[in-house]
């Protein structure tokens, strides 16, 4: 049987960069604080936290003082940073290159619709940290919208200046900027519309090619944590393509039977997911395969 791990799954740069940073401080003071889970992984987390990651929630950070504190790469609002400089806490900023790029070009288009009574519309999940820290770019004033069912926040008789959350679908944020223009249009006023390209090509590239990946094989094994948004997505695109697909979350979900008169079988994962846990799947697979 043959198996192969899709060499384009696995940590984006973003995910990359802050958990070496991790690592680096763990290895050097077996000890630091992150704001938030630094990962949506369960197994990454586990490995992190057994070299002595320690994740805290906001209400306790807003508690801490005179102690270290790493940011993850999503990015935090204005507030986190107050917040680190009244209590003498110091930031190790591993925030996402581009997430970081992004909030400065929000802020920056958030100061212009001011002064033309614009609103600032994010294409992303209301709850989700990224998202967060792009709201707290506008005061906390952005619309924040997840689907078309949900434009009815947006008042059409004025400007949209529209950015999207870096991880989201590049077609449905297609989609969502064409009705955003159509309605715009309806009201024949002729107020402005500025889309802004701002979803990550690493994570596009990824849709793409998980698709091919799947048609590829008798049987794909997805592997992401549960609660990842990028893993869900993925997973679904997955299913698209080959009905024969399974999420699971670690080589211990795997089922023998799964196999039966398989031939090949594909392993890829969400840009949350560590390339140490596609090689435990794959190890996993091999050795059922021998038995």
């Amino acid at each position: 049987m043959k198996i192969e791990i899709d060499q384009q799954s696995g940590f984006c740069f973003g995910v990359e960069k802050v958990i070496k940073t991790a690592e680096d401080i763990l290895k050097k003071e077996g000890k630091v604080y992150c704001l938030g889970e630094i990962v949506h992984n369960q197994r990454e987390m586990e490995r992190l936290m057994s070299l002595g990651l320690i994740t805290i929630d906001y209400e306790t950070y807003r508690n801490m003082k005179n102690c270290k504190v790493l940011i993850r790469a999503h990015g935090e609002p204005p507030e986190t940073y107050e917040i680190a400089e009244k209590n003498n806490i110091q930031l190790v900023d591993g925030t996402c290159p581009i997430v970081d790029r992004l909030q400065k070009k929000v802020r920056t288009g958030y100061e212009k619709t001011k002064k033309i009574d614009g609103q600032v519309v994010i294409f992303g999940k209301e709850k989700h940290a990224e998202v967060i820290g792009l709201k707290g770019q506008t005061e906390g004033k952005a619309i924040v919208i997840s689907n078309l069912q949900e434009l009815d926040q947006i008042d059409f008789s004025k400007p949209v200046v529209l950015y999207s959350q870096t991880t989201r679908n590049m077609n449905e944020y297609g989609e969502l900027s064409k009705e955003i223009r159509n309605r715009i249009n309806t009201t024949g006023n002729g107020k402005e519309l500025i889309i802004n390209k701002t979803i990550c090509e690493q994570v596009a590239s990824r849709e793409p090619n998980i698709r091919e990946f799947a048609r590829k094989h008798d049987l794909v094994l997805f592997v992401s944590g549960k609660n990842s948004s990028n893993g869900k997505m993925l997973y679904q695109v997955c299913k698209e393509e080959n009905p024969n697909s399974r999420f699971i979350s670690a080589e211990s979900e795997i089922t023998k039977r799964w196999f039966y008169k398989t031939k090949s079988v594909g392993i890829c994962g969400a840009t949350s997911t560590p390339e140490w846990l596609m090689r435990n799947v794959a190890e996993k697979v091999k050795s059922l395969n021998e038995k």
